[in-house]
């Protein structure tokens, strides 16, 4: 019997250890917890400086953009970056991320099946290696995330005197308790004084925005329970002016008939909480909503003059039904979603235009935002005014509809000072078009510039650097330089430096500014045409295009004729010059040509002319050793800063291999488009394409059809570099 109560006990012993064990493994696991993300988060949406996170499978997919090789912007997708990286594969896994400090240039490779893209520079870049913990570092089981997505809060339980809707704030609570000691000292006011004592039967019908610790049932009484309510309520908005004019506030003199009126109701509500009824006259809301009704005199005197003997509590004109269901709030405007742009208007605030137009200024920006159908699906519109220097009035996101939007234009006051355009550019490109400021990222980011007379400043560099960001600028210029005053402009020819100057399309002329209404509908038709400004990336000082031109037997001197002529298309909708677009050449059949380099023409007729007078060479196709040949002869001297765009053009399958030279050429950041024409080989073009091919390679069945991708293939390239965030 004793042998077997001590090993009885032993077992127990046992197993009561075994489970404190099993307990503290359980509990090291919760400390090593790791979150896991999503495939589209990027790493500066995470403020944490080093964090591991594990990643879900499906990440490789070429909308979640990677920018860099080994060391990225944190602007990239962290799962698809790590996948590039290859610390993971396409099933998912742990990566630990480490943030660096931003870099002056990134560049773009196809490594793991992932096709990195190269940026200029970035603010912000990180690392990613294997999601293993480093020694003495403490890992957070919590993302703490930059954006209203943050999954880092956690709620903590809910406390017993928290109402049912949700944890309340410490702020709340403090301005909760606040209330409810002047509603004490309201409370003894209203002993004393019957003054008062409608705004207390106010507080029971109308809903207190401020106040969110009660139920609605709390804070709308049945008509049942509060009679005398709606009469109350609607007192402040039927005053008589003549009636409570000399009144002495502080007298307790009120006519026997509405004393007795407020007697009944009081008995009622006093009753009606006996039976366990729900007046609503209960929890915080009314006694702050007391508290703030008595806190206005003039307020209390409409409460208490504007009864008149003989009226019955119903004879104000409002109905209980119209006070106890307050009007439902406006829905937010979604506006005119045909016209998705994040606009800033740069007004002119200087000295130079004077109050009366300064004036007429801020009623075309006001016809200009209703003209626009201002909205969160549509337009949202910002305005920086600049003199000496520029500052913010409001920026996207403080309008959401027209008409508020008009009602602030009218309130702005005139800085005055100088002229300083190109300071003002400046300014808008580092700090307006921000995600705190309201930026939405897929809308076309555009500045309209006002301008009277002329700058004070220079603006061709200014303007060149927010185009090369992906800002389109507009200039309005009004009242332009009379011959006698030519001398004193600073920039001749401002307009043309600062704008894309292919069509004219960004700027307009007017002669006065009290004809400056006439502009209105044709500035916001052009500011809506996203198409449009999509594409005028192309006047960026953003590319280094080559074309590769196969000049084989098979194609013919009138095809190839042909040929020139699509190339000439594309490269005229480029502004050509040394700081803007560059254009090169490479004719090939076994052999390669260099027929012009980056560097050798820097207007566009040089280059259009140089496109006319290239000789058809007739031969074999060799079209993977003349890929090799371009990368080394026109890319290997493209600038650091310019994105590399090469743009194949065949007729026929390759004798040599393509994918190996094209390959080679995506490593080192080449961004490649392949055309063909009758013969050529899908698969061939697909290897010698970026990824993702079908977006970078173009078939037709004849020479004659090739202008059909003239548009198609600028808008690809258009819409590439739209992709790349803004630093």
């Amino acid at each position: 019997m004793r042998a077997t109560v001590i090993a009885a006990f032993f077992g127990v012993f046992l197993t009561c250890t075994y489970t404190a064990k099993e307990a503290t493994k359980k509990t090291k696991k919760a400390k090593l917890y790791v979150p896991q993300i999503d495939c589209d988060v990027k790493a500066g949406k995470i403020i944490n400086p080093e964090f591991i996170a594990k990643c879900p499978p499906g990440c490789q997919d070429v909308k979640h953009r990677v920018y860099g090789t080994d060391i990225y912007a944190s602007f990239s997708s962290v799962c698809n970056a790590a996948i590039h990286s290859g610390i993971i594969d396409n099933t998912g896994g742990k990566v630990l991320v480490q943030k660096v400090a931003g870099h002056s240039g990134y560049r773009g490779s196809f490594s793991n099946g992932v096709r990195s893209l190269s940026l200029p520079r970035w603010r912000e870049s990180f690392l990613v290696s294997e999601g293993k913990p480093r020694k003495g570092v403490t890992y957070p089981s919590t993302l703490e995330y930059s954006s209203s997505k943050s999954t880092a809060v956690k709620s903590e339980p809910k406390k017993p005197e928290q109402d049912l809707k949700g944890t309340k704030s410490a702020d709340t609570a403090n301005t909760s308790e606040k209330a409810s000691d002047q509603g004490d000292t309201a409370r003894k006011e209203h002993r004393t004084t019957p003054g008062p004592t409608p705004a207390t039967e106010m507080a029971t019908t109308t809903p207190t925005p401020t106040t969110t610790t009660t139920e609605p049932s709390t804070t709308v009484p049945q008509p049942t329970t509060t009679p005398a309510a709606p009469r109350t309520t609607a007192a402040p908005a039927k005053a008589r002016p003549g009636l409570h004019r000399g009144r002495d506030m502080g007298s307790s003199s009120v006519h026997p008939a509405y004393a007795s009126v407020v007697a009944a109701a009081a008995r009622q509500v006093q009753a009606a909480q006996g039976r366990g009824q729900n007046t609503g006259a209960q929890h915080q809301e009314p006694v702050a909503t007391f508290q703030r009704a008595a806190s206005s005199p003039i307020h209390l005197a409409m409460e208490i003059d504007s009864w008149k003997p003989g009226l019955s509590l119903f004879d104000t004109g409002f109905t209980s039904k119209e006070e106890l269901n307050p009007k439902p709030l406006e829905p937010i405007s979604q506006g005119n979603q045909n016209c998705k742009v994040d606009l800033s208007f740069l007004m002119d605030g200087s000295w130079s235009i004077g109050k009366r137009r300064f004036q007429l200024q801020k009623r075309f920006l006001g016809n200009v935002a209703q003209a626009l159908g201002i909205g969160s699906a549509g337009p949202l519109m910002g305005i920086v005014q600049y003199g000496d220097d520029p500052s913010t009035e409001f920026n996207l996101k403080t309008y959401a509809n027209s008409k508020d939007l008009r009602n602030a234009i009218e309130k702005i006051q005139q800085k005055g000072g100088l002229s300083n355009v190109g300071k003002a550019l400046s300014f808008v490109n580092k700090n307006f078009f921000l995600d705190a400021n309201g930026n939405r990222g897929g809308a076309p980011n555009v500045v309209v510039v006002m301008v009277d007379g002329w700058p004070t400043d220079r603006v061709e560099e200014a303007s060149r650097l927010a185009r090369e960001s992906g800002i389109n600028i507009f200039f309005v210029t009004v009242e332009a330089a009379a011959q006698s005053e030519k001398q004193n402009v600073i920039e001749p020819n401002f307009v043309d430096k600062a704008v894309c100057r292919t069509s004219g399309f960004y700027s307009i002329n007017v002669p006065s500014w009290f004809s400056l209404h006439k502009v209105v509908q044709p500035l916001v038709k052009r500011v809506c045409d996203t198409e449009r400004l999509a594409c005028s990336k192309t006047c960026l000082n953003a590319a280094d295009i080559g074309f590769v031109i196969d000049g084989s037997s098979s194609v013919g001197t009138g095809n190839f004729r042909t040929v020139l002529q699509f190339v000439a298309n594309i490269s005229k909708e480029f502004e050509i010059s040394d700081t803007d677009t560059r254009i090169g050449a490479v004719q090939y059949t076994y052999e390669q040509r260099l027929e012009f380099s980056f560097d050798k023409y820097s207007t566009k007729q040089d280059v259009l002319n140089a496109i006319k007078r290239i000789s058809y060479w007739s031969g074999g196709t060799s079209t993977g050793a003349a890929i090799s040949y371009a990368s080394e002869q026109l890319f290997s001297k493209s600038k650091p800063n310019k994105r590399k765009i090469m743009i194949v053009i065949t007729d026929g399958r390759s004798y040599d291999d393509v994918s190996m030279p094209a390959m080679a050429a995506h490593q080192n950041g080449v961004i490649a488009y392949s055309v063909g024409v009758a013969w050529a080989a899908p698969d061939e073009l697909e290897a010698i394409a970026s990824d993702p091919a079908k977006e970078h390679s173009f078939f037709v069945d004849d020479f004659d059809n090739l202008y059909h991708y003239v548009n198609q293939l600028i808008q690809n390239i258009c819409t590439e570099f739209n992709s790349q965030p803004r630093n």
